[in-house]
């Protein structure tokens, strides 16, 4: 059984935003692409109907909390846990660490909860036990790998800072959508 897997990534030039960082949406690309690599390293897919196994895997929830940037060409260590193992669900843990540097660097935490479903005749969805040859091939990790400093969800503080403030404070409050519509025209 196994609750571990990794993935090394290069960030490409294509990922990187104008600020020449690694825009934040090519997280939850690079958990995807872990996540598939794992099942793959199980003997399945999470396309569909292969193996003899038919199912969907949609996703009812991701998160994903950044503690310092990721720029063109940095490698990146990804590292998928399996938090919970439901009935009809699983829920990920997922770290990235920067691998070039002097020692690696954890740069973000995320995790991704899917659910099991089967699609209906009419097109719906209707959650459904993890197929036995799949739930015998997954097991939970051990709660001394998980994440149990900062809990997931909670706004992450400039790193070396002696007082807790947010990552990105807005020097003046930002103007409302009507201040901008009724100054522009």
């Amino acid at each position: 059984m196994s609750y571990e897997f990794q993935i090394t990534r290069c960030v490409e030039f294509s990922e990187t935003d104008l600020a020449g960082i690694m825009h934040f949406s090519n997280f939850f690309r690079f958990m995807e692409s872990a996540e598939h690599a794992f099942w793959r390293s199980l003997g399945f897919s999470v396309a569909g109907s292969r193996n003899g196994v038919e199912l969907c895997l949609p996703r009812v929830h991701a998160e994903c909390d950044y503690m310092a940037p990721l720029r063109f060409e940095d490698e990146v260590l990804v590292r998928l846990l399996v938090e919970q193992k439901g009935r009809r669900s699983l829920t990920y843990q997922f770290r990235f660490s920067r691998l070039n540097g002097p020692s690696p660097q954890e740069v973000a935490r995320g995790r991704l909860t899917v659910a099991c479903v089967e699609r209906q005749a009419d097109g719906a969805f209707k959650a459904v036990p993890l197929p036995e040859a799949i739930a015998d091939k997954i097991q939970q990790a051990p709660a001394r790998l998980l994440v149990n400093g900062r809990p997931l969800g909670k706004t992450p503080v400039a790193l070396g800072s002696k007082r807790q403030r947010p990552l990105l404070q807005p020097s003046r409050p930002l103007p409302s959508l009507t201040t901008q519509l009724s100054t522009a025209g």
